[in-house]
């Protein structure tokens, strides 16, 4: 049923608690996971006054998806297939395009419960990718993780 299973993940708990679901889903059905991290292209700290260049910025956050893809694979059972995607973009725009790129059957993700004015204010990526991806997704909360 699934060959492709796909796995946004940015290093959180949320995410690390998504990949031991994400793994047993795969195990079970023979399936390949990707994992795929977005280094976020949108530069918050681009001003005369911050400091930080966009280079320095890009770099950083290539690092960072990077640390995030290998944290996560550590969760996954060793028996299970794994592919590596560092991405540059807008997060739920890149996670979408990562579903029809992978042939994904499934997408597996995290999400950090937010609520109320956070909610309202941060929004969601795993809510955005659920309005609009084209195959089924599961959500994983942060506090789901065994240890």
């Amino acid at each position: 049923m699934y060959e492709t299973v796909l796995l946004p993940t940015d290093g959180s708990e949320a995410s690390l608690a998504a990949a031991e679901h994400a793994g047993s889903l795969a195990r079970t059905n023979g399936a390949t996971v990707r994992i795929v991290s977005v280094a976020d292209s949108r530069n918050r700290f681009e001003s005369p006054s911050s400091g930080l260049a966009p280079e320095a910025w890009e770099q950083a956050e290539r690092d960072r998806a990077a640390a995030a893809i290998d944290e996560t694979v550590e969760r996954l059972p060793d028996d299970v297939p794994v592919e590596r995607s560092v991405v540059v973009g807008i997060p739920q725009d890149e996670i979408l395009d990562q579903i029809a790129e992978a042939d994904a059957d499934v997408v597996v993700m995290g999400t950090h419960s937010r609520s109320g004015i956070d909610r309202y204010l941060i929004g969601s990526v795993t809510e955005r990718v659920m309005r609009h991806a084209s195959v089924p997704v599961l959500t994983v909360r942060d506090g789901d993780v065994s240890r």
